[in-house]
């Protein structure tokens, strides 16, 4: 679910939906975790000029933790129905444009890859 669809539906329940009332945010979109990572894979490869299959081949399968989930789903409809909610794009959009933030915005990969993320966010949570 691109964020900005989820952050209009969190809007229009805060405006619209009786008080007390919970929905699901989701896109109807279910994908298995190697198949969204290839796609991610993919995109990568076209956006930065690779050859196709160079990202793909950076892939290691590793062991599944405990408890791993089989599967990620959620049922919007009922938002859908009683709010007239929906996403204004098809997730593989969503991913797309995800994408083109963080290409756009290398200094924020910069900064959370560097480790001072870890730093502001044990400052900011765990240090209180």
């Amino acid at each position: 679910l691109w964020v900005e669809d989820h952050a209009a539906a969190i809007d229009l329940i805060f405006h619209r939906a009786p008080n007390g009332e919970a929905y699901n945010i989701g896109c109807h979109n279910e994908w298995k975790n190697i198949d969204l990572i290839r796609l991610l894979c993919r995109i990568m490869d076209r956006k930065l000029g690779r050859p196709s299959g160079t990202s793909e081949r950076l892939i290691t399968f590793v062991k599944d933790r405990a408890g791993h989930d089989l599967r990620y789903a959620i049922d919007s409809s009922k938002l859908e129905e009683q709010l007239g909610w929906e996403p204004s794009v098809t997730f593989e959009e969503g991913l797309e444009k995800t994408i083109d933030w963080y290409l756009s915005n290398p200094e924020w990969l910069s900064h959370v890859t560097s480790g001072e993320y870890q730093k502001y966010y044990e400052e900011q949570y765990i240090k209180r």
